[in-house]
C-alpha cells in the first residue's frame, strides 16, 4: 500500500514543525554566539586564576619537538590542523637529517613530502616549508628572525605561528591563540572576542605581566587537557572555584584538585 508523502518538518521528524524543540547553536571557534563585551572576573580573581596555573605547572613547554629555532619553526608550521603527537612522530628523522633552511632546501620537496606524508595538508605544507627554507636563507642569512612582521612574511606562516616561535625560542611574551585558547577566551568569559586576534588582544590586557610568558601554554594545556571542546573535565579542574563559565558542571563540593592547588598558592604567598 503506498502512503502518501509527509513533508520533512513533520512525518520524517516525528513531531510537529510547532512542538520541535528550539536548539541552540554550539559556539565554535569561527562563530563563537553572544561574546561578552568584557571579561566576568575582577584582577584580583583573574591574579588567583593564574596563580594556581603558575603553582600547579611553574615552567610550562610547548608539546612540539625541536632541536633550534629552525626546527621549530617548521614543527609549528606542520602543526596547523595537526596534533602535536603526530608531528612529533613524523619530525623525528626529519630533524635529524635537515636541521637548517640549507638542509631543507637540499632534502627537497619531494623527499619532503616522503617525511611528512602522516600529516594532514603534506603536500602544501612542504612545498611552504622549502619555500620558508629559501626565503631564510635569501632574506635573513638562514637565521631565524626575532620579529613578528618578518616571521609572517615567510610561507606558510601566520600570525599565530609567529607568536609561538616568538614566544617558546625568543622569550618574548605574546599569546599565541589557537582553538583551545580561543575556546577558553569565550567560554569562560577570560578574554573574550569574536576572532583570534580579538581574543590575543584581550589576553594581553587581562593576564597579569608577571604571568604573560607562560599564559599561553597554561591556557592552551588547560583546554587540550582539562576544558576540553565537547565535555569539559571539571571535576580535574584546578580553577573549579574561580570558573564561572556557563557550561561549568555544578558538584556538591570543589573538587580536591582545586583545593589542593588553592592550598598550594596561600602557602607559597606567606612564604
Amino acid at each position: 500500500m503506498t502512503q502518501a508523502k509527509s513533508s520533512p518538518s513533520s512525518a520524517a521528524t516525528g513531531r510537529s514543525a510547532k512542538s520541535a524543540p528550539n536548539r541552540k547553536k554550539t559556539p565554535s571557534v569561527d562563530n563563537p554566539g553572544r561574546v561578552l563585551k568584557r571579561s566576568r572576573y575582577s584582577k584580583a580573581e583573574i591574579y588567583e586564576i593564574f596563580q594556581r596555573f603558575h603553582a600547579d605547572n611553574p615552567e610550562p613547554k610547548g608539546e612540539l619537538n625541536y632541536v633550534n629555532a629552525f626546527t621549530l619553526l617548521v614543527a609549528v608550521v606542520l602543526s596547523a590542523q595537526a596534533t602535536d603527537v603526530g608531528v612529533n612522530r613524523a619530525t623525528r628523522h626529519l630533524f635529524e637529517i635537515a636541521d637548517t633552511p640549507e638542509k631543507m632546501v637540499a632534502l627537497g620537496e619531494d623527499r619532503l613530502r616522503e617525511e611528512i606524508r602522516t600529516i594532514g595538508l603534506y603536500k602544501n605544507k612542504a612545498k611552504n616549508v622549502i619555500l620558508l627554507s629559501q626565503q631564510l636563507i635569501r632574506d635573513h642569512g638562514g637565521d631565524v628572525p626575532e620579529n613578528r612582521e618578518a616571521l609572517e612574511n615567510l610561507a606558510g606562516v601566520g600570525r599565530k605561528t609567529a607568536n609561538v616561535v616568538l614566544n617558546i625560542y625568543f622569550g618574548h611574551p605574546t599569546i599565541a591563540v589557537d582553538t583551545h585558547l580561543f575556546r577558553l577566551g569565550n567560554r569562560l568569559g577570560l578574554a573574550p572576542g569574536k576572532t583570534p586576534l580579538d581574543v590575543e588582544k584581550a589576553m594581553e590586557k587581562t593576564v597579569p605581566k608577571e604571568f604573560a610568558l607562560h599564559a599561553h601554554h597554561w591556557l592552551i594545556l588547560h583546554g587540550r587537557y582539562i576544558c576540553k571542546a565537547r565535555k569539559p573535565e571539571c571535576r580535574r579542574c584546578l580553577i573549579y572555584d574561580l570558573c564561572k563559565s556557563p557550561e561549568k558542571e555544578k558538584f556538591d563540593a570543589v573538587p580536591e584538585i582545586a583545593l589542593r592547588t588553592r592550598a598550594l598558592v596561600d602557602k607559597e604567598s606567606a612564604a
